[in-house]
């Protein structure tokens, strides 16, 4: 991962993102990739033996970071 990077910005008192927002699905997404797993086309099976998508929405990894 690249680190030491700031992504995005915040308003001034650093409340809410104003520019670059990063979801938890984007969060997940790169954390899963960066341990060697596609997030979208990994699924898990629920109790119900129902395929369920390890991150929503098809997100994709924070591209800053990957």
């Amino acid at each position: 991962m690249r680190t030491g990077q700031a992504i995005g910005a915040t308003d001034r008192l650093g409340g809410e993102a104003i520019d670059r927002p990063v979801t938890f699905p984007e969060v997940f997404a790169t954390l899963y990739h960066n341990l060697g797993i596609d997030p979208n086309a990994t699924t898990l099976v629920d109790l119900n033996v129902r395929p369920q998508y390890l991150v929503e929405d098809n997100a994709q990894p924070v591209r800053e970071l990957v």
